[in-house]
């Protein structure tokens, strides 16, 4: 470790000096974190329309009873399926209610009674939600009329409970996933230019003739990196907490301790693409092809369980896979050290193997 003290100040001085690079690390994260903070993914108001052919106390029934899902809301009516189909391709409308013009009439004769409802599929997330509203709807209506019909009280009587976010809050779920991939976006793009910037300046042939093993200058130059790194993971919990009322179920310090494994792990990756690039632009360019991968692939967006398998092999080789893990089950189910030593294990050998890596790099760079 001979040279580590000199190359962490120098490294540090450096990283102070440039103060654009700091408002950086620190003010888009913040913005980001603000911006998916206040988005609710859960659908509410979805804009409906409807025809009502059938004009009876029972089809009013019906209309306030998807009304009352709070998911949908009735804009107006139509008189033609026609004008349906055309509000829906116009955008006016996601979905459209045709009620027919028997609907009391079989409904008082016993037999079924079809509703056609017209749901805009181009935006999937709110169409499986409008599907979901319309089918506990009539759900409700068609175990309704059969014990009405039949006398017969029900024997089966669920009690869903939510555990851990019962309200169904979207931030509850996204901001704590959302940690990983902020630090993924500020922790690699700063370090990613440690030696471009070195190359750049003409100061990197300086550096090879200094008697400093590779390993005290990749560590010399992470270490600066991951307190900039600590201070935005700092923000950002404050935020969650105090800005989102996200609650925190776990133990801030494990969630600290844990996260500099995940830090180290990004820097390592930063400082080994800051080795191979040429230049800041392409070390900005090569940081970028982690972060979409670790947004698509992590589990942060979609489960990893639906992925193809190569896909999800992929995602176990992203520190963020592993990291949302930690964050969310600390955070929201308030797990313990022995719950997620998986990706706690995970992480170490990951960045293990990039600090080599890194440190490999960086010696062929000397040589």
């Amino acid at each position: 470790m001979n040279g580590f003290t000199a190359i962490f100040r120098k490294e540090l001085t450096q990283m102070m000096r440039d103060r654009m690079t700091l408002m950086f690390a620190l003010a888009v994260p913040i913005f980001e974190l603000i911006l998916f903070g206040v988005i609710d993914m859960n659908a509410k108001n979805i804009p409906t329309i409807v025809w009502d052919q059938s004009k009876t106390q029972e089809s009013r029934r019906l209309v306030e009873q998807f009304a009352a899902t709070s998911l949908l809301k009735v804009q107006g009516y139509v008189t033609s399926r026609g004008e349906m189909q055309q509000a829906i391709v116009a955008g006016h409308a996601q979905v459209a209610i045709e009620i027919p013009p028997d609907y009391a009439r079989n409904l008082a004769g016993g037999r079924d009674a079809d509703v056609l409802v017209l749901i805009d599929g181009s935006d999937s997330s709110v169409a499986s939600q409008a599907l979901s509203a319309a089918n506990g709807v009539v759900l409700q209506n068609s175990i309704r009329e059969v014990l009405q019909r039949t006398h017969v009280q029900p024997r089966i009587d669920a009690h869903p409970v939510m555990m851990f976010n019962p309200d169904m809050r979207s931030a509850n779920l996204l901001i704590p996933g959302l940690i990983a991939i902020l630090l993924t976006f500020s922790g690699t793009i700063l370090s990613a230019f440690a030696i471009v910037k070195e190359r750049e300046r003409g100061t990197l042939e300086q550096l090879m003739v200094t008697p400093v093993s590779p390993l005290a200058v990749v560590l010399g130059k992470i270490l600066p990196y991951m307190g900039v790194a600590y201070s935005t993971l700092i923000v950002v919990l404050l935020l969650m907490r105090f800005l989102f009322q996200v609650p925190f179920n776990g133990s801030i310090v494990l969630l600290l301790s844990l996260s500099s494994v995940y830090l180290l792990a990004l820097l390592s990756f930063g400082l080994l693409i800051s080795s191979r690039a040429h230049s800041q632009m392409e070390a900005m360019q090569m940081a970028m092809g982690i972060l979409l991968p670790s947004v698509l692939l992590s589990g942060y967006i979609f489960p990893i369980a639906s992925l193809p398998a190569p896909l999800r092999v992929i995602s176990y080789l992203l520190p963020a896979t592993h990291f949302i893990r930690i964050a969310r089950g600390i955070v929201i189910r308030g797990a313990a050290f022995s719950d997620l030593w998986e990706p706690v294990f995970a992480l170490l050998v990951i960045s293990a193997v990039l600090i080599l890596a890194s440190a490999r790099a960086f010696k062929k760079t000397m040589s």
